[in-house]
């Protein structure tokens, strides 16, 4: 069984025709993998707790309060089948307030719709669900860690880039002073 052997970090073992661009593209490989495997899981798992910290202030500073409507909202459309409307809610504290928001389309006049408010009784988007904010929470967490190995990589990439030009140069003075010793060029 004639096969081949593998020598573990041959990138960095001692050799006549290794250049110092050589060493330096396998360590720059070797540390962009790292960064993107510790820094991308690192990124991720931040960004999702942060994002599941938000979506946690944002469930607990929200309370949903029933209101009524002022005007009916036209019948729902293939297109459309949320309206904005006029609707009036008492706080807690026994404020009247009255503002428009989304609501169900094909709704009569009075009817009891229910809205989410702030702490300091204004009209706010209903908060996310403990489900949905665990998945938002994941894909954020997921896209940073992708945005971070993007970044890395396209850093790596420049250098190795300038690495490369610098390797060709190089080849190319040596070609100049070895090729004329192999003969007459053509051409």
């Amino acid at each position: 069984m004639a096969g081949r052997t593998r020598t573990w970090l041959w990138r960095w073992r001692g050799n006549p025709l290794l250049r110092r661009e050589d060493v330096l593209e396998a360590w720059l490989v070797l540390v962009v993998w790292v960064i993107m495997a510790v820094g991308g899981t690192v990124a991720g798992v931040v960004t999702a707790q942060g994002a599941d910290g938000v979506f946690a202030r944002q469930r607990a500073g929200r309370t949903p309060v029933r209101a009524v409507l002022l005007v009916g909202t036209p019948p729902a459309t293939a297109h459309s089948f949320r309206s904005p409307a006029a609707v009036r809610w008492t706080a807690p504290d026994g404020s009247v307030h009255t503002d428009k928001t989304l609501v169900e389309s094909g709704r009569p006049v009075g009817s009891a719709v229910e809205v989410w408010t702030d702490a300091r009784g204004d009209l706010v988007t209903a908060p996310t669900s403990g489900t949905e904010a665990s998945v938002e929470s994941g894909l954020l967490g997921a896209a940073s860690a992708f945005a971070l190995s993007g970044v890395v990589i396209g850093a790596g990439s420049v250098v190795r880039r300038g690495l490369d030009r610098r390797r060709l140069a190089q080849w190319d003075v040596e070609w100049g002073v070895v090729g004329p010793r192999w003969g007459h060029r053509i051409g």
